[in-house]
């Protein structure tokens, strides 16, 4: 029991990051959202309770035993409507989405994908040499550049 409880808290996500997201999607206001990797749906509760209540999110993972300890939290709170779980691995729910088609390396991405990568780092350079921008970037995914003017 104490080596599932230590998994749990090292699959957990942190606060400082389940606030962040939740500040970023209202934000945004993000109204659809794809979750791959749910495990007891924490950061799904999270990301719920940060979408209106028209949101949605398909939420996808192999293990629905572990989904199921963190539903009732889901319900007792009232987003559970705005969940679609779907019991299986990613990779063929993604093939499926996208058509079968899945970019797994930089040598397959179509080159109408890399169309704004020279110019997101030449922004991010110029931003953080700017002394009248503070900025911070954030390594989610393929990254995240938030920044904001301090003059």
């Amino acid at each position: 029991m104490q080596h599932s409880r230590n998994m749990a808290t090292e699959l957990s996500v942190p606060p400082d990051e389940r606030l962040f997201l939740s500040m970023l999607l209202k934000l945004m206001n993000a109204k659809k959202i794809l979750e791959i990797g749910v495990f007891t749906g924490y950061s799904l509760l999270t990301t719920a309770l940060a979408l209106p209540h028209d949101g949605q999110i398909v939420a996808i993972d192999p293990n629905r035993e572990a989904f199921e300890v963190g539903l009732p939290f889901i319900q007792k709170v009232g987003v559970e409507h705005k969940i679609i779980f779907i019991d299986s691995d990613a990779i063929s729910v993604l093939n499926e989405m996208l058509s079968n088609v899945i970019v797994s390396n930089e040598e397959e991405v179509p080159e109408f994908l890399c169309i704004g990568r020279k110019p997101i780092i030449e922004l991010n350079k110029y931003l953080a040499s700017d002394p009248r921008i503070e900025i911070a970037q954030i390594s989610i995914s393929d990254g995240v550049t938030l920044c904001r003017r301090i003059l």
